[in-house]
């Protein structure tokens, strides 16, 4: 079917083997954009129509080379994404843990309208955004409840204290209570990373948990839309598009800089970007629907990855 709408493919046996590995549905997202638009259509629905024929000179293993380099930019997201949340856990828990030993369950220690003010609607209505954090913590808790250090701080002391608690949470249940530190505490982390301020910083925090759980459910990212979007900082191009992929590893590589000054990671990426992603014959497909601009490579953001190297 496939063949017959216009894909090349130049090995029958390997194209059936990815099918069957892959699967019609995950892979039919990365031929997507080969697909032809039908003009009509498009103007008709005031939006791109695609055909079910493809672009001429469309290949298969152009389709196949794709999703390995999408694959390859989610395991780059994972490995610095993994780092990123390490880091401001401990950020996290640092600084509330000066305060009380159990400061991430204390109302006092968090910011009001996180603590305190309830929520006016919805299946929530009546609890704070504090107690719904408390008892996403508490399920994780749970979940972790025969880890020894676990076991060992509930039989010694009762209670598990933030610095130990935080190696049950989520990038998600991370983000949260970051939205709720009170506003200097939220300004102290936030100037550590660069950022304009604990609210541009939880925003970073969002968006890299929305690719955070993109990649870790293997799902397209090379093109995909940013949902959870985040400011540009101010000193970067403003016209830099903040719905796009390109953007979120832009985010990874500032913190990643400031955490591990001497990684290849931002090297490694830039080798991914130039060498990894397959050139179309014929098709309007290039790494822009990545959001990566002309010249990004070229960019002090990585070229100081170049230097490093």
């Amino acid at each position: 079917m496939l063949k017959a709408r216009g894909l090349l493919v130049d090995n029958d046996s390997a194209a059936l083997d990815y099918l069957r590995r892959i699967g019609y549905y995950r892979l039919s997202g990365y031929w997507y954009p080969l697909r032809m638009i039908d003009p009509i259509a498009s103007a008709a629905q005031r939006k791109p129509v695609r055909r079910d024929e493809f672009v001429p000179g469309s290949r298969f293993e152009d389709v196949v080379r794709l999703y390995v380099f999408d694959k390859k930019l989610r395991l780059l997201a994972l490995d610095a994404l993994e780092r990123i949340e390490m880091a401001v856990r401990v950020d996290v828990a640092h600084l509330l843990g000066k305060r009380d030993p159990l400061a991430h369950l204390r109302a006092d220690c968090l910011h009001g309208n996180f603590a305190k003010k309830k929520i006016a609607k919805g299946k929530d209505a009546g609890k704070t955004e504090h107690e719904l954090w408390i008892a996403k913590h508490d399920t994780l808790l749970h979940r972790a409840r025969k880890d020894p250090f676990v076991e060992h701080h509930r039989a010694k002391y009762g209670s598990v204290p933030i610095w130990a608690a935080i190696e049950v949470w989520d990038f998600g249940q991370l983000s949260k209570i970051f939205a709720g530190l009170q506003y200097a505490d939220q300004q102290t982390i936030a100037a550590k990373y660069h950022a304009r301020d604990g609210d541009a910083f939880g925003k970073w925090l969002r968006t890299l948990n929305f690719i955070r759980n993109v990649s870790a459910h293997h799902s397209r990212l090379w093109n995909l839309n940013v949902l959870e979007v985040a400011p540009v900082p101010p000193d970067w191009p403003q016209e830099l598009k903040n719905t796009r992929p390109y953007f979120c590893f832009c985010l990874m590589q500032r913190m990643i800089t400031t955490l591990c000054p001497n990684s290849s990671w931002g090297q490694r990426f830039v080798n991914t970007i130039t060498q990894e992603f397959p050139t179309f014959g014929g098709s309007s497909v290039t790494i822009s629907d990545f959001g990566a601009p002309l010249g990004w490579d070229h960019w002090d953001l990585w070229k100081q990855s170049a230097e490093q190297k």
